[in-house]
């Protein structure tokens, strides 16, 4: 029909006779690809009703969309239109994602998103065989989410006709349900099962489904009421005379267990019931209620809470842990777990608490399964579901392939490889019975040990750079074993040998470990023989090795042995000593030479600022070359509270200007001799200075008061810029803005809140861009009195959840990396690493929602191409900060004293320069006030040699004659 219609089209248009019978056939098959479209949307949309009250709305929708698809999809032989062109669009598009997804699967199938994904496209296509098998293939792999079972679950019974469809969605069902206890999937599976009550063993069936789902969730506080109430429904609608007694039963039971709304629980039995009810009933009916007092306050806590609720789950646990009653410890467990599946240390805990309490096997092992599917990358619930499984006598071959699987999970750090492989060894250990010479088992543990070494120098250092087993526990296991329980000394100096190869000669104490290997299990003559190479080659603690040489042959040895063992002792002792003293004196000449580099710069200073004096006092037309050569050296420093102690704002009166011969400004220069009057917009801005007022800072507002900096010089009336920017913390009682004696902006100012928590809040404003730069904000603290204080908003420590990202191209923006990294997980945060002016340094770092994305996304972008840059990519760990020592440290130790101005408050730089500003390495006429707390103690005076001799007038005057 479809083609005859397309002849029919064609003829008017004359085209060749093969024409029409191609045009038909591929308008054909868009029509049935149409039609299956719309089939696969109208069985999503029937699907879909019994997911609440929200979708009849959409149910409507879809219907009037189908008549309009259908009726497109009869007319597309003969006029094809945007409809039709749109859906090939969009199907076309989703099919080459749906391939993308595949391979990537391919790759990497713990991709928990890209499974999800999948999922979702494959349902919209209506490929409903690739979407079972894709739902089947991540069940294997990650338990499914409530939502995820449910809505597989609607599909499977929308498209089930016989008892054999039956059977299969009742098998999903019972998968469902040992994932997460959720009282959804019971309360389905329940109503489900009652229309199968026709069938042979239906009753039976329904009975047992109900009776299950209530000892599993029937204590649950808030929703265990839905399940007691369609269990109760359904032995009521059954007409049999021993119903009654079940419905009685039932009744009785539910009033036993603290539940919300008992109250009408209790009013419903008693219009229900003919008798009255019994007093046992009555009296466990108010022991409920009494417990329900208890419980509320928990629950709550966890109702006015928003997901997914840890801190409120952990006291519940604590409460119930308290209590003691193993149903409700595992039900409070199992609801913890279904918003927080993904915290291992919650896994842990109650894996921990049924390995040691209940001890049921299946419980435990199930447990055990499903910590492991849902965090994998957690190294110590796979070692612990390796001794749970060996504990309940699991068959030695389901162990090695969970072991197995272990290895394929990507742990993110090497030493979570070395652990288990240490915990699959010592399983292996304990099967041997090493009374017999050799058996299979030994030979097991053997081929094990010697695979343990050869996958961490292979799989494990090539992907980390390090084997994580730095100290070679896993030989010297080997090595205990092989000496101790195997009696093969041979082997076991072998296993030591390479040990002591792999760099670890130089360390005292695993010679010491050989040696008492070698007392307890070998002979004299090694021993010696170990301790002599110890004495040689350890270069930590060479002392030690001596003493416990020197001992065994005070103990043990002939006089000739003392006499080799004293001389190679002396000799060693002799040249480590000599070692040291030359480190020590490489040590004090690097200090002297840094010492005599700063004196060398501080006279070259001094030498400068006496010639820029002797030029000031030539004429007031050198000045501005002065002063702008001054703002080259001063110009970039950030200005920290306690760096300059004055008074904020101030400059001197007009009045004092003429009666000062000099005075120290805020970079350290003198100010001008009485001679010819500065340029009229200098005058200008002088004047502007002078009629600020003077504000003092008050140390008492600290706790109301931010101290901001990094601002741009450039900024024009900061304090009305920045105002609208901090109230949105809360009032600004003042921002005092700090400007150099000729009125320009600093760059840093001050900003008082009317309250603390408006401070408090400010700080969050920490690098936001202000006018193109990151604009710095900390807390107002007098550093005088507090020294080591610092404010750093970052981390320093591991973070497993956290990326960090180099070398990325400068033109990289947030939203270019955030698309590239998204794909990998949930992006939490992203941050671009940016100098002070603002512009980036090809650094990022990115937080996932969870450990298991950060590996994923460590594995899939670390040596990827951005913008012909590779980028390399590596969990967030940053290395520790050497911190400068102090000199009064030094002072007490007796070595030499740097000068103050040879390192600054961030340590020696690369460039050697004193970044220190000029105007606290001059000596002022008097002590400034301080900014931000008291005023600094007076600085050490310069050589009277290179002070500028006073000139009068007839002087200066002289100095033009001679020329």
């Amino acid at each position: 029909m479809a083609t005859a219609a397309a002849n029919s089209a064609s003829e008017p248009e004359a085209e060749p006779k093969a024409g029409p019978k191609a045009v038909g056939e591929e308008d054909e098959v868009k029509a049935a690809r149409t039609r299956r479209k719309v089939l696969s949307r109208a069985v999503a949309a029937a699907t879909y009703k019994t997911m609440g009250p929200g979708w009849d709305q959409q149910e409507e929708g879809v219907s009037e969309s189908d008549g309009d698809e259908y009726a497109m999809a009869s007319s597309a032989e003969s006029s094809p239109g945007e409809y039709e062109w749109e859906y090939d669009e969009e199907e076309e598009k989703n099919q080459l994602e749906i391939e993308r997804l595949e391979e990537q699967l391919s790759i990497n199938v713990y991709d928990y998103n890209c499974h999800v994904d999948l999922i979702r496209l494959l349902r919209l296509e209506g490929e409903l065989t690739k979407v079972r098998m894709a739902r089947q293939k991540m069940s294997e792999i990650f338990p499914l989410t409530e939502e995820l079972w449910l809505e597989w679950l609607h599909d499977e019974i929308s498209m089930a006709q016989d008892g054999l469809d039956r059977e299969h969605v009742y098998d999903l069902f019972e998968k469902a349900v040992k994932d997460y206890i959720c009282p959804n999937i019971w309360l389905e599976y329940g109503q489900y099962s009652v229309g199968g009550i026709g069938q042979k063993g239906g009753l039976e069936k329904v009975r047992s489904v109900f009776e299950r789902a209530l000892s599993s969730v029937g204590l649950h506080m808030t929703k265990g009421l839905a399940l007691w109430e369609a269990y109760r429904e359904f032995e009521s609608a059954i007409v049999e005379a021993a119903r009654l007694e079940k419905v009685h039963s039932l009744f009785r039971r539910q009033l036993a267990i603290p539940l919300y709304d008992m109250e009408a629980t209790f009013a419903e039995y008693e219009e229900w019931s003919e008798d009255s009810i019994p007093d046992s009933v009555i009296q466990n009916y108010n022991k409920a209620l009494q417990q329900l007092e208890k419980y509320k306050p928990y629950e709550e806590a966890l109702l006015q809470a928003e997901a997914p609720r840890l801190a409120e789950y952990q006291a519940y646990i604590d409460f119930e842990m308290k209590i003691g009653d193993p149903a409700r410890i595992q039900l409070i467990f199992e609801r913890a777990l279904v918003e927080n599946c993904l915290v291992p240390d919650l896994w842990i805990r109650y894996s921990q608490y049924l390995d040691r309490q209940l001890k049921v096997k299946d419980l435990v092992l199930s447990v055990h399964n499903r910590a492991i599917r849902n965090c994998p990358w957690t190294v110590a619930l796979w070692s612990r579901y390796l001794l749970a499984m060996e504990r309940h006598g699991v068959d030695h071959q389901v162990i090695s392939v969970t072991f197995e699987k272990a290895l394929n999970a990507g742990f993110i750090q090497a030493t979570d490889y070395v652990e288990i492989w240490q915990a699959y060894l010592d399983y292996l250990r304990r099967r041997v019975d090493f009374k017999q010479d050799s058996s299979k088992e030994l030979e097991e543990l053997r081929a094990a040990f010697a695979r343990a070494l050869e996958y961490l120098k292979q799989e494990v250092e090539e992907r980390f750079n390090e084997s994580g087993d730095p100290s070679c526990v896993i030989m010297q296991n080997w090595a205990r074993i092989e000496a101790r329980l195997c009696n093969n000394m041979q082997k076991a100096r072998e296993l030591w040998d390479s040990i002591m190869t792999r760099g670890n000669a130089k360390y005292a104490n695993m010679w010491l470990e050989y040696y008492n290997l070698e007392r307890a299990h070998g002979d004299t003559q090694h021993c010696r023989k170990a301790l002599h190479r110890a004495v040689q080659c350890t270069s930590d603690y060479p002392e030690h090795v001596c003493e416990v040489l020197l001992t065994m042959e005070r103990t043990e040895g002939s006089l000739e042995d003392w006499d080799i063992a004293v001389q190679k002792t002396e000799t060693r002792l002799a040249r480590v000593n000599e070692q040291r003293l030359k480190a020590a004196e490489k040590e004090a000449a690097l200090v002297q030479q840094e010492e005599e580099k700063a004196e060398q710069r501080k006279r070259a200073r001094a030498e400068k600022k006496a010639l820029k004096k002797k030029k000031k006092t030539r004429g007031p037309d050198k000045r501005g070359a002065d002063e702008d050569d001054e703002k080259e050296w001063g110009d970039d420093e950030e200005e920290q509270p306690s760096k300059r102690r004055r008074v904020e704002n101030s400059i001197p009166a007009a009045g004092e200007t003429q009666n000062m011969e000099s005075a120290a400004g805020p970079a350290g220069k003198c100010a001008v001799v009485d001679v010819e009057p500065p340029s009229k917009q200098k005058e200008k801005a002088a004047s502007l200075k002078r009629d600020m007022p003077k504000v003092l800072h008050d140390s008492s507002k600290d706790s109301i008061t931010v101290f901001v900096s990094n601002l741009p010089y450039s900024m024009q009336e900061p304090d009305a810029k920045l105002k609208p920017l901090f109230e949105a913390c809360g009032e600004v009682v003042q921002i005092r803005p700090i400007f150099s004696n000729r009125g320009d902006f600093r760059g840093y100012c001050y900003v008082e809140f009317k309250e603390e928590k408006s401070a408090l809040q400010a700080l969050e404003m920490d690098r936001k861009s202000v006018e193109g730069r990151p604009m710095f904000v900390s807390p107002c603290v007098d550093k005088s009195k507090n020294p080591d204080f610092k404010v750093f908003r970052y981390s320093t420590s591991l973070e497993k959840h956290k990326l960090f990202i180099s070398g990325l191209p400068f033109s990289c923006t947030k939203e270019e990396l955030e698309e590239i990294c998204k794909v990998h997980g949930t992006v939490k945060d992203l941050r671009l690493v940016t100098n002070r002016a603002g512009k980036p340094k090809g650094l990022a770092y990115v937080e996932y929602e969870n450990e298991s994305q950060a590996s994923q996304a460590v594995m899939k972008m670390d040596g990827m191409t951005i913008k012909e840059n590779v980028i390399k990519v590596a969990i967030s760990n940053p290395p520790q900060r050497k911190v400068p020592e102090k000199p009064e440290a030094r002072k007490a130790s007796g070595g030499p004293m740097p000068s103050p101005q040879t390192y600054g408050a961030r340590g020696k730089g690369r460039t050697q320069l004193a970044l220190l500003p000029r105007a606290l390495q001059r000596p002022s006429a008097a002590a400034p006030q301080a900014e931000n707390g008291p005023a600094p103690a007076p600085a050490v005076a310069t050589p009277p040699a290179t002070e500028a001799p006073k000139m009068s007038n007839a002087d200066f005057a002289k100095l033009f004659l001679r020329k």
